[in-house]
């Protein structure tokens, strides 16, 4: 992370104003870009969702939560999580 001194590139009205508030540390100031949601830059969130998708199709078609727990190799309770969320 590169430091810059804001005396440099801050107007003296906004500097006094901030030295109000941290005089002489460290201030972070994040990016203003958007976050983008969980999954969405890796393709996980399509992934699971489509996942998610097999599991509630395979359940309505009969299978047993036992069984797609095996299937997937996932603990019932989370199955039971997708098919009833």
């Amino acid at each position: 992370m590169k430091y810059i001194n804001a005396a440099e590139i801050l107007p003296e009205k906004l500097l006094k104003e901030l030295q109000t508030y941290i005089d002489g540390d460290v201030l972070y100031i994040p990016k203003a870009s958007t976050k983008k949601e969980w999954g969405a830059a890796s393709g996980s969130r399509i992934f699971y969702q489509e996942h998610n998708r097999e599991i509630k199709r395979l359940y309505k078609e009969g299978c047993s939560i036992d069984a797609l727990s095996k299937q997937y190799g996932l603990a019932y309770s989370t199955i039971k999580k997708i098919v009833y969320g």
